[in-house]
């Protein structure tokens, strides 16, 4: 079979979607040809040039000959002659749309639904986002595959810890994602917060007594600092899954993360659930996590083998078949 693939967000981001890509493509390759695609894009320019071009007109042009044409996002074609594959990360610009910039609101609101709606197959990747896919832009759950992200193997408990006494945020900074609410928890426990992330947008920043901001981190300084904590603090207003809670996990740290969203699923049961809009409940939330942390490693430990991208990319094949 012979797949043609989006790769631009690989040029977009280090996070979420490009992870996502770097972890499943040299597994997929396995089992089908892939030809990658990529736009191109440079600043606010560019990011115009790639929703009202390349999405729509250019990628399914080039992706022509292909079996199936992959889209790893909600940014895509509506109109298309080979069968497409969309894979939705999470629904939060409709759940939350103040969280993010006015251009993604507009594009979100007239474009997704009708990008989402021609695909052939949604991927969603967890059983959260599969269920936000019906409710919200009524995708048939025939047409949706559930296929997971996992924790790459750098995340393991073995290997160099981080100095020092804190607790750790991983997360691009960007408002959805409640760095200020930990911050505020963290300060009212006494404790040094690090946050690992790249700049976002909405005007966050990671700054103030007792926090400190490490950036960008390769997998292998993250898993450094992972297992240094005292626990992972991931309180997200929302979420389609959650990667640091099974990279935490799998590294033996204990997880503090929102309930009754995409990361309590995620978590299993591994985790201590908080609610992510009230400061006092996730800085009881760190209290507890670090008080069971002997209780809480080995929970976490198990529950992170539960995910392999082997088996999402399993199951990224089988989505492409069922397309084709």
């Amino acid at each position: 079979m012979n797949v043609a693939v989006d790769t631009t967000p690989l040029r977009l981001t280090r996070a979420g979607t490009a992870r996502y890509l770097r972890s499943l493509l040299p597994l997929v390759e396995r089992d089908v040809t892939l030809k990658q695609l990529q736009g191109y894009a440079n600043g606010r320019v560019g990011t115009l040039w790639l929703d009202l071009a390349w999405y729509p007109h250019v990628l399914p042009h080039r992706a022509k000959g292909a079996d199936v044409l992959h889209c790893p996002t909600y940014r895509g074609p509506i109109h298309s002659g080979v069968p497409v594959v969309v894979t939705v990360h999470d629904l939060a610009v409709f759940r939350r749309p103040e969280a993010f910039p006015p251009w993604t609101r507009t594009y979100s609101r007239l474009v997704v639904p009708r990008v989402v709606r021609a695909a052939r197959i949604v991927a969603a990747v967890s059983e959260f986002t599969a269920a936000e896919l019906e409710s919200i832009l009524q995708v048939p759950s025939g047409r949706i595959r559930v296929v997971p992200n996992a924790a790459s193997p750098s995340f393991t408990e073995d290997g160099p810890r981080a100095d020092g006494d804190y607790v750790l945020a991983v997360a691009t900074l960007e408002p959805r994602k409640n760095i200020a609410r930990s911050i505020e928890a963290a300060r009212r426990l006494g404790i040094e917060l690090r946050v690992a992330g790249m700049h976002g947008w909405g005007g966050v920043e990671a700054e103030g007594p007792g926090v400190s901001w490490v950036g960008f981190a390769s997998d292998d300084e993250l898993a450094r600092l992972y297992r240094g904590a005292r626990c992972v603090v991931y309180p997200s207003l929302y979420e389609g899954f959650g990667i640091p809670v099974l990279e935490a996990m799998a590294c033996g740290v204990p997880v503090v993360t929102s309930r009754g969203g995409a990361t309590e699923e995620v978590a299993g049961g591994a985790a201590v659930l908080v609610d992510p809009e009230d400061v006092d409940s996730i800085a009881a939330g760190i209290e507890e996590a670090i008080a069971r942390r002997d209780e809480l490693r080995p929970d976490g430990l198990r529950r992170a083998r539960d995910y392999s991208w082997e088996e999402s990319a399993r199951k990224l094949v089988a989505a492409y078949e069922d397309a084709a």
